[in-house]
């Protein structure tokens, strides 16, 4: 009998014996390694830094990785929002990679079950300032099977064009300082630049297929909605990140004052994070970035949670094949889902970097979920090591001065 047991690992007695990262492009690759020599892949967050999750090593070393939810309450309390939220978000997709490698099921089964086999891909596209070059992108992004798209169309279609824009002088060019601050305004001269842009897309890619548009720029509340109700004959998909997703009351506002589909959230930790907004229905659909917002179990509750208030999730991802199976896993588990961001389209090793699964890993616009036991996917070894980050260049190098830690880490007295 014992050739029909599953031996390569031992659930109840798996340890976690090291945590290490090599860095591709701007995406930290984190490895758990165990004492039973499977290990679980994550991803901190693009363009946020290692520590965030190597910080929390020596609180997992020695723990069972299968007691997923347990070890996320531990560390949930180093995340926070944006870029902060990527150590522990990692930490978790690589737990919960590593669970359903344990126990022979893929990670969507973790989750509960899916309710698709496939999950679509939307694309998101460079910033072009031609409105014929982002149309022929789009359209050549179409005529590979995308049903979903995004554009990039603001406040950079403006600049140079003089009388499109009004601004206090240096604001245009600050950073760090948040919309509602800016006293950045659009013109009827600069309504009319970006609707001419859009328009002109439209024309090329015509109504049938939902078009989303991000990176508007830095205006406050009012020009948001002067530029939604300009843009609401177009019939987008929705508008993104408009102002910063704390201001529920002036999401609320928005929302209200326009036709067009209001957006927000990959910047957003945790599902209390999101709270405010679902309870005002301040927005049509959340965006949840997975490896800011909590990792894989915590945006499945995220888009539990917004299906309770009747409001749709799309996921915001930007990062290597890794996170990417990671949100294909809970996308495939989240009723109220309605596509997954690929920001890497035109990225031609991308997919080399990883392995066990079907290539092209995108098919027709869509991803299959996978059935194999965790994200379904293995490293290519040499193709990580050929894309290592020049600044960063280790290959998963010991990280051993991050073993040993003291702190009190309660919460209360």
């Amino acid at each position: 009998m014992q050739q029909n047991i599953n031996t390569n690992s031992r659930p109840s007695e798996l340890k976690i014996t090291d945590m290490r990262i090599a860095t591709v492009s701007n995406w930290p690759l984190l490895r758990i390694d165990t004492n039973q020599g499977i290990y679980g892949l994550g991803e901190v967050r693009d363009g946020a830094t290692k520590t965030y999750a190597l910080m929390l090593k020596s609180r997992l070393l020695g723990e069972n990785p299968c007691d997923v939810d347990r070890l996320f309450r531990k560390i949930k309390q180093f995340g926070n929002h944006g870029r902060q939220g990527g150590g522990v978000s990692g930490i978790e997709m690589a737990l919960m990679d590593l669970a359903g490698k344990a126990y022979d099921v893929p990670v969507y089964q973790l989750l509960g079950g899916k309710f698709r086999d496939t999950i679509r891909i939307y694309c998101d596209s460079p910033s072009l300032k031609d409105p014929l070059a982002m149309g022929n992108c789009l359209k050549e992004r179409m005529n590979r099977g995308f049903t979903f798209l995004k554009m990039d169309a603001g406040l950079q279609l403006c600049r140079g064009i003089p009388g499109t824009i009004q601004a206090p002088a240096g604001m245009l060019t600050a950073r760090g300082v948040a919309h509602p601050f800016t006293h950045i305004h659009i013109t009827e001269k600069g309504l009319e630049v970006i609707c001419q842009y859009v328009e002109t897309v439209r024309g090329i890619i015509g109504y049938e297929i939902p078009v989303a548009v991000d990176h508007i720029g830095r205006i406050g509340l009012q020009d948001s909605i002067l530029l939604a109700r300009a843009l609401g004959k177009y019939r987008l998909a929705w508008l993104e990140d408009l102002i910063p997703w704390q201001y529920t009351e002036q999401y609320v506002r928005l929302s209200t004052a326009c036709e067009t589909p209001i957006c927000t959230g990959e910047d957003i930790y945790l599902k209390e994070g999101f709270m405010d907004l679902l309870k005002a229905r301040a927005v049509a659909v959340i965006h949840p970035d997975l490896v800011t917002a909590g990792g894989i179990m915590e945006t499945k509750k995220i888009g539990d949670l917004a299906q309770a208030y009747q409001i749709s999730m799309a996921m915001h991802n930007a990062g290597s094949p890794i996170s990417m199976m990671a949100n294909v896993h809970c996308a495939a588990a989240t009723e109220n889902f309605i596509a997954l961001e690929h920001h890497s389209v035109d990225l031609k090793w991308w997919e080399d970097l990883v392995d066990g699964i079907a290539k092209p890993i995108v098919q027709n616009g869509f991803i299959t979920v996978p059935n194999t036991p965790g994200l379904g996917i293995s490293l290519n070894e040499d193709a990580v090591k050929e894309h290592l980050n020049p600044e960063d260049p280790g290959y998963f190098q010991p990280t051993t001065e991050w073993d040993k830690e003291h702190a009190f880490d309660w919460i209360w007295s």
